[in-house]
């Protein structure tokens, strides 16, 4: 089985025979794969009213368990962004009814933002969606390659998420 990829390597391969072109044998694929992938996310997101923004920090809440609220702060490095970016998220997400702020108990100057019920039952529904639409892009390799596959993305990745990471 050929692809654009094998095509576009042969392609290199004859006008730069001097160049080893074999990266792009895996990072052009993990490219246009992600292209799938943001097209899948976006469809997900949409269909559920929600723009991958607030999906991220919908679920950034949803994952910290009950009772489904965080501090600022928290949401700032769960979701890489400054913090005018968080507030103003924060602001429109509460102008949406999806999540509300409430005074911190444990810090007077302090808030935390929590998920409503709205923001919960809108976040577990794209979630779930977006489930659906990923295993149908892994759908032509078995379990077993994906899992392999994962293992091999895992290693790749490993050394710019511990740099991300600071350590």
């Amino acid at each position: 089985m050929r692809d654009e990829v094998d095509e576009l390597v042969s392609s290199w391969h004859q006008e730069r025979p001097d160049l080893d072109v074999s990266p792009l044998q895996v990072l052009s694929r993990v490219s246009r794969l992600s292209r799938h992938l943001d097209r899948a996310r976006r469809a997900a997101f949409a269909e559920h009213g929600l723009e991958p923004w607030e999906f991220d920090v919908l679920t950034a809440l949803r994952r910290s368990g009950e009772p489904y609220e965080l501090s600022p702060g928290a949401l700032l490095r769960a979701t890489l962004v400054t913090s005018g970016t968080m507030t103003n998220r924060i602001d429109r997400l509460a102008a949406a009814r999806l999540v509300r702020r409430r005074p911190d108990p444990e810090d007077r100057r302090g808030v935390l933002v929590s998920l409503t019920d709205l923001g919960r039952e809108r976040v577990d529904a794209a979630f779930a969606d977006l489930l659906r639409r990923e295993r149908e892009l892994l759908a032509g390799l078995p379990e077993h390659d994906q899992r392999t596959l994962a293992d091999l993305l895992r290693t790749l990745l490993a050394p710019f998420d511990a740099g991300h990471n600071g350590g």
